[in-house]
């Protein structure tokens, strides 16, 4: 019998960022994931605060090259991979010089809020997406963390639906605890779009906030997540009424999340 496949796109993950709740989701959870037997990738980007050196970061020649045209401008998409020996599991990091090399990782040391943060996630998401391509690595679940992978959904239910990789793959949203107050550019509807993407489909994200990047997320995912023990209010009532399956918070252990996290992937393939 065929292992199933889990793809998780991660805004972070430890040791590669600091320690907090949702960068240990994404060190352990595909670990524990790939020791229930199932087959994993994971992704995140690459921030210019990682140490490549100490870290071991090499770039992938056979997927690096691909231009990625946001705004009518090239974007060259880098693709780098390090190990996790003791986890036996690789990340892949997303990389590009203009997005990634600055060594904040949203906000700048004034804390000012980067105006291209838009930009940046679109291109992390549609840069996951097409690496997978070129792996010809066809995912059962993706699973998404954090809002900077939030438009995977929609490019997976839409501009990629009639890919054989992934018109089958189910995919699943965590919410966590991670609300932003400003507003991403104004401009981000027009950039979100590709071959596929109608502007009804992208209605949701013309208030470019958190709250709707997050219910585009939402409306878009097979089944969702409650990722930290307190998430925004107004996602959390959007998840709620959708009426996808939902699996409420699961604790901060690995061994209270992984398998119950397991279960739900299970449920959800069977659907």
């Amino acid at each position: 019998m065929k292992k199933a496949r889990v793809l998780f796109v991660s805004q972070e993950i430890m040791p590669y960022l600091k320690e907090n709740h949702m960068s240990k989701i994404g060190r352990y959870l595909p670990q524990g994931i790939q020791e229930k037997k199932k087959e994993i990738r994971t992704f995140m980007p690459r921030f210019g605060s990682i140490n490549e050196r100490r870290n071991q970061l090499h770039e992938v020649i056979r997927l690096s090259g691909m231009n990625l045209i946001i705004d009518d401008t090239d974007r060259p998409l880098i693709i780098k991979v390090a190990s996790i020996q003791s986890a036996r599991m690789q990340v892949y990091f997303i990389d590009n010089e203009d997005y990634f090399h600055r060594k904040a990782i949203i906000r700048d040391k004034n804390g000012n809020f980067f105006d291209d943060n838009d930009e940046r996630t679109v291109f992390f998401n549609r840069g996951v997406l097409e690496t997978v391509k070129k792996l010809g690595w066809a995912p059962d679940i993706i699973h998404c963390h954090g809002w900077m992978a939030s438009l995977i959904p929609l490019y997976v239910k839409k501009a990629f639906k009639d890919n054989p990789l992934f018109s089958d793959t189910k995919v699943i949203c965590s919410l966590y605890d991670d609300a932003f107050e400003e507003k991403l550019n104004e401009k981000f509807p027009r950039k979100i779009k590709l071959e596929g993407i109608t502007d009804k489909d992208i209605e949701v994200y013309k208030t470019p906030d958190y709250q709707h990047l997050m219910k585009g997320a939402i409306q878009y995912s097979d089944a969702l997540i409650k990722g930290s023990e307190s998430i925004d209010s107004e996602v959390e009532k959007a998840a709620k009424e959708s009426g996808k399956p939902f699996l409420d918070y699961q604790g901060a252990e690995m061994g209270q999340y992984v398998p119950a996290f397991n279960d739900f992937y299970d449920k959800i393939l069977e659907s």
